[in-house]
């Protein structure tokens, strides 16, 4: 199985799930949003969104791909270029930290670390860019029966704590959490993570197993 992360651009955004790619939740005020949506076609609104922060900002988002196939994504931009940023009860986001607007893996590809992955990659490009930390908003009932909150625009407080994130500011509904980008970047991959359960699980002999001279056949 191969994974691969890419950046997000005009192209690869297509590669978000349908809700996703029309969503502008994030993107714009409450208000822009809602007669986004009544105009019929947000999905404009989101490209135009989306090619404003490439050239004024530069990445804010990273795609996985798993065997080829769109596995999960998140995107990330300053708190100024987040107008519903604003909106939450534990606003505003720390002036030293970009804010991770929102993460999805999908269904079929969760519990495979793609999850951690994807931060792990907005940490090495925030890094470059002189940013010190990711902070998020966490929906702590998502999924809740009867929810009449934006689904999925707001990812769950789970999965943010699963990747590293802590609490920076409580609340019944809405937390801030924080994570700080060093830590971030002293994960071990996946794939060395894997490979050091693998190792510690083998004994040394069937490491370093020695290797048997050839049998001299003899012709009668």
């Amino acid at each position: 199985m191969s994974r691969r992360l890419v950046s997000l651009t005009l192209d690869t955004l297509e590669d978000l799930p349908r809700p996703c790619r029309r969503c502008v939740f994030w993107e714009l005020d409450p208000v822009a949003a809602e007669r986004a949506c009544a105009a019929g076609d947000p999905g404009l609104e989101k490209e135009a969104w989306v090619s404003q922060t490439l050239l004024e900002w530069g990445s804010c988002g990273k795609l996985a791909y798993v065997d080829g196939m769109p596995a999960g994504f998140v995107m990330y931009a300053p708190p100024a270029y987040v107008p519903r940023s604003m909106a939450f009860p534990t606003s505003p986001v720390s002036a030293d930290a970009a804010l991770l607007m929102t993460a999805h893996v999908v269904t079929a590809f969760a519990g495979g670390g793609l999850g951690r992955m994807l931060v792990q990659g907005v940490a090495r490009d925030l890094t470059k860019r002189g940013i010190k930390a990711i902070e998020a908003f966490g929906d702590a009932k998502f999924g809740d029966a009867g929810d009449d909150g934006e689904p999925g625009c707001v990812a769950p407080v789970d999965f943010f704590l699963s990747v590293g994130f802590k609490t920076v500011r409580q609340h019944p509904r809405f937390p801030r959490l924080r994570l700080e980008l060093r830590t971030a970047l002293s994960w071990k991959s996946d794939v060395e993570y894997a490979l050091e359960k693998l190792l510690g699980s083998m004994s040394p002999e069937s490491l370093l197993r020695p290797v048997r001279p050839a049998t001299r056949t003899t012709t009668s």
